[in-house]
């Protein structure tokens, strides 16, 4: 299984619904609060080129928003 890494904030619904769908799927995953860590914003916009969320890294892939096609496929699942 692919390492999987979440950039989120609080407020965000995708965030939520990228959650609950690792969560469904027994998919172990960190997850990052970029609104309230600077430092993990910065590598998340390096990483991505992004400020918009969720930012996912599974396995090296960069996911930006919630692509429930792209992630499942990335995922295997």
């Amino acid at each position: 299984m692919p390492q999987v890494t979440m950039y989120s904030t609080a407020t965000c619904k995708y965030c939520k619904h990228a959650e609950a769908l690792f969560n469904e799927n027994n998919i172990s995953f960190q997850k990052f609060d970029v609104g309230a860590d600077p430092e993990k914003r910065k590598e998340m916009v390096d990483k991505s080129g992004q400020l918009g969320v969720p930012v996912l890294d599974i396995g090296g892939n960069i996911v930006v928003g919630y692509d429930e096609e792209t992630i499942k496929k990335l995922l295997k699942i």
